[in-house]
């Protein structure tokens, strides 16, 4: 603490006696800077040379850190203050002061000393410029800093390096957003701020990977994948849709394609013995290592933030017609657990519930109750394409039923019960939504009431032939038999429900007696099924 203190106090009393000898007059601003460098230049050299003796850590550490502060501060007279070389220059021995610095440090192996060294560059390079150009010099002092990271294990200066560019690079996209909202022509060097955001991005995927491949247990280096994808994300807004999904959509296969490297093992057809290392971070995270050497905690964070790309891809892409949105997060969820059902991936498959809850959400805010209830609301908000999300959305719900009872560790009744009464409710749902948009759309002035007619017959069938395939795998399969008939019961449930307190009051005329009869009908198979299977089953039947 002494030491950090003598840095501040050093570097205040140079301030102070350039300011004195500026208003006494005895030095031009020449020799003012040339006084400045020499001075710094003076405290690295004891700084090393105190260093070198015994009990010389602190103190040599010390005054090499105020004579790179220094230094900077000598680049900023020349460059921001008497503008005597352009910002490039400045810019470039900046950039030499500092990987001289963290050069001193690496020999040292002092962290502190680089974290100061490298946010001290990042801090005071404003003042040198504030153009593009200021960007290129961070990616640049991030680039820098990834063969340190490599030899010295050193979180924070992971994130001292990261984070000077992806702010600069996440205000700049702000304040230009705001100046073409308000003036209302287009960004100025939007090309620009993206090649500057996707440089970072990359130097920040690549350097993680590096690390994390010599030292698996780098938490810190996955985080900084997240980090540097937020300017890409943000910069992608700056541009027409057609731009913008391009990007967004490289970003999450790229993102994605890296988290199956490490998440999905290399048989995934083996997966299906229920092989535990299929899941994400363990305790002993130095170990959890997946294919290419990626760690799964770097995997995990490139998966969710993939997943955030292709949500904004989706977005993005539907933006003219909201009601394709629940389309395509129907279609990104099915392709999610379309990986997680091959490989019994748990990471992908809440990725898929993710983006199915999403689908719903923005769905049920399209087709609310009261719009499915009243034939001028349907007529209106529904049409083919709520028809199609519809249909995705029951594909959707099959594949969460499907998959996710097969999942490593998802086995549990209580769990496997929780979703398919959840299913359940989300399938009834979607029928209903499919059937009635289809009806207002294609069936004339009789379509809402054909289509909810439609909707009571198809969860009927649906809960028949739940019912007949319970009752036919009561012997051979009792744990699933036992799912079936309640969800075929429940269904039945609902289809009477409905029926009686809906249909009966809304539909009219040859409508309400083709739902009735069918239901009726449907009944009386399923009923004559039912006492025949428990008839069969009984011990005097099983005694013959």
């Amino acid at each position: 603490m002494l030491a950090v203190a003598g840095v501040g106090v050093t570097l205040v009393g140079v301030l102070m006696l350039l300011v004195l000898a500026a208003q006494a007059g005895f030095f031009g601003p020449v020799a003012r800077v040339i006084a400045g460098a020499v001075f710094s230049a003076v405290l690295v050299g004891l700084g090393w040379r105190v260093f070198t003796r015994p009990g010389g850590r602190v103190g040599g550490i010390a005054l090499v850190a105020t004579g790179i502060a220094g230094l900077y501060l000598d680049v900023v007279a020349v460059t921001g203050y008497y503008r005597w070389v352009p910002g490039g220059v400045g810019l470039a021995v900046a950039l030499v002061v500092a990987l001289v610095g963290v050069g001193v440090a690496v020999r040292w192996q002092s962290q502190p000393l680089a974290v100061g060294v490298v946010l001290g560059a990042a801090v005071l390079s404003p003042a040198l410029t504030t153009e593009l150009m200021l960007l290129g010099f961070l990616v640049v002092l991030q680039a820098a800093g990834v063969p340190v990271q490599l030899r010295r294990d050193w979180p924070v200066l992971h994130v001292a390096r990261t984070l000077p560019v992806v702010l600069a690079v996440l205000g700049m996209v702000a304040l230009s957003g705001i100046e073409a909202a308000i003036s209302g022509t287009e960004v100025e060097h939007r090309q620009g701020l993206l090649i500057a955001a996707i440089a970072g991005a990359v130097v920040g995927l690549v350097g993680a990977l590096l690390a994390v491949r010599r030292r698996p247990g780098d938490i810190t280096a996955s985080i900084t994948i997240a980090l540097t994808v937020l300017p890409v994300l943000a910069a992608a807004a700056l541009f027409d849709r057609v731009v913008s999904v391009s990007i967004t959509a490289v970003i999450a296969t790229v993102l994605l394609g890296l988290a199956a490297t490490g998440l999905i093992p290399a048989g995934a057809g083996a997966a299906a013995s229920g092989s535990e290392t299929v899941m994400g971070p363990r305790l002993d995270v130095a170990r959890d290592v997946g294919r290419l050497g990626i760690a799964r905690h770097t995997a995990l964070v490139a998966a969710l933030t993939g997943a955030v790309a292709l949500l904004q891809t989706c977005a993005v892409a539907t933006g003219g017609h909201p009601r394709l949105m629940p389309t395509a997060l129907f279609v990104a969820g099915l392709a999610f657990f379309g990986v997680a059902a091959v490989s019994r991936t748990r990471v992908a498959a809440g990725l898929g519930v993710a983006f199915a809850l999403l689908g719903g959400l923005v769905m049920l805010a399209i087709a609310t109750p009261e719009t499915l209830a009243l034939q001028r609301l349907a007529e209106q908000d529904l049409d083919v394409a709520t028809a199609m999300a519809a249909v995705a959305g029951s594909g959707v719900a099959a594949m969460v039923a499907w998959t996710v009872p097969r999942l490593p560790r998802c086995d549990d009744p209580a769990l496997v019960t929780g979703v398919w009464i959840a299913v359940i409710i989300a399938g009834l749902y979607y029928v209903l939504v499919a059937a009635v948009s289809l009806g207002v759309s294609l069936g004339g002035a009789d379509g809402f009431i054909v289509g909810h007619s439609v909707a009571t017959i198809v969860w009927m069938v649906a809960a028949t032939a739940a019912l007949f395939y319970g009752l036919r795998r009561l012997a051979t399969s009792p744990v699933v038999a036992k799912v079936c008939l309640v969800s075929g019961l429940l269904v039945a449930a609902a289809a009477l429900a409905k029926l009686f307190l809906f249909d009966l009051a809304t539909l009219s005329g040859l409508v309400r007696v083709a739902a009735f009869l069918a239901v009726g009908i449907l009944l009386l198979l399923t009923g004559t099924r039912y006492a025949r299977a428990f008839a069969d089953s009984s011990p005097a039947r099983q005694g013959q």
